[in-house]
């Protein structure tokens, strides 16, 4: 009997068959999809960026070079006389917005500290396992989420001079209570910083517990096998461990503090006299009360230059420095 063998097909695409017989999809369509599905998962991000950063960020650079105010027709174009006004000490922009320079400046240096050590220190306490740990994290925490105006309007009426509640508990314990926390030196620049620490401790205490979970326990036993005391295990382990963390921590800080108008505006109202009025109320009165909108978007940029090169200056002294 003549036995007759079947010689299997070639596929025809020259692309070799898959197992159990069944033909892979192209290389393109079965691992990487189409080349357009990258695209079109940048698209949400990419229109919120345009559309709310890039383009008014153009934008206010071109409003800066001319002579800007939306209620008159015309918008006559000056060059950059508005950023060498800012240099010219006989320009009326000169001494307010340096005030404000100065002003934002105090209250970064008085405030970041404290917004970055005390979270610091809070996070490696409730990273502890004890009973309600949970609870105190969500208290800590509960302030940041309430908005600027509900913070600054609350401690308004608690450092009160003359009927507030702050003032008041001092008196009951037997302390002076006619502190002027608002309307007097250093008072004012002391009630602003206590209010913000008080208002987002919580949120950098969240960022440092996160990068306190990954720091491998094996480093902390091996701390204690070596008999490390605890201010050893916080020099060579946990802030080694929370690099990454920490510059991201102060870097926003810095930004934020600088950054600063609620409080002030809320809480002191730029006094007293305009010792807490910062950089960012000049900008908006000087742009939206005034209707000078070139003037007030060079100081903007000037200020971001500012904070870019505060920000640069931070990044490298924080960074890893290899040996």
């Amino acid at each position: 009997m003549a036995v007759t063998v079947t010689q299997p097909q070639k596929p025809s695409s020259g692309a070799a068959p898959a197992p159990g017989g069944r033909r892979s999809r192209g290389r393109t369509a079965s691992v990487h999809g189409s080349r357009w599905t990258p695209y079109l998962f940048l698209a949400p991000f990419l229109v919120l960026f345009l559309t709310f950063v890039a383009v008014p960020g153009v934008f206010g650079i071109w409003i800066s070079l001319h002579d800007w105010d939306f209620l008159l027709p015309k918008k006559p174009f000056v060059g950059l006389q508005n950023y060498s006004d800012l240099l010219d000490s006989s320009s009326p922009q000169f001494e307010p917005f340096w005030n404000g320079m100065k002003a934002t400046g105090i209250f970064v240096v008085i405030s970041v500290p404290f917004l970055v050590s005390l979270p610091l220190l809070l996070a490696i306490l409730l990273n502890r396992r004890f009973p309600g740990r949970t609870f105190f994290r969500a208290v800590f925490f509960a302030p940041f989420v309430l908005g600027v105006a509900v913070v600054g309007l609350m401690w308004r009426y608690l450092l009160d001079p003359s009927f507030g509640m702050v003032n008041g508990m001092l008196g009951a314990l037997g302390l002076p209570s006619d502190t002027a926390w608002t309307t007097q030196q250093p008072w004012a620049w002391i009630s602003l910083a206590f209010v913000t620490v008080w208002w987002t401790i919580g949120f950098n205490a969240v960022i440092y517990l996160a990068g306190l979970a990954d720091i491998p326990v094996e480093q902390y036993e091996a701390a204690d096998i070596d008999g490390a005391s605890a201010w050893q295990k916080l020099r060579y382990v946990t802030l080694p461990g929370l690099r990454p963390v920490l510059i991201f921590v102060v870097i926003t800080t810095v930004l934020a503090s600088a950054n600063m108008f609620g409080q002030s505006y809320l809480i002191t109202k730029g006094g007293p006299g305009d010792s807490t009025r910062t950089a960012i109320m000049e900008i908006t009165d000087l742009g939206l009360s005034q209707y000078r909108m070139g003037q007030a978007s060079a100081m903007s940029y000037v200020l971001a230059v500012f904070l870019a090169l505060i920000a640069l200056f931070n990044f490298w002294a924080l960074r890893e420095k290899k040996s």
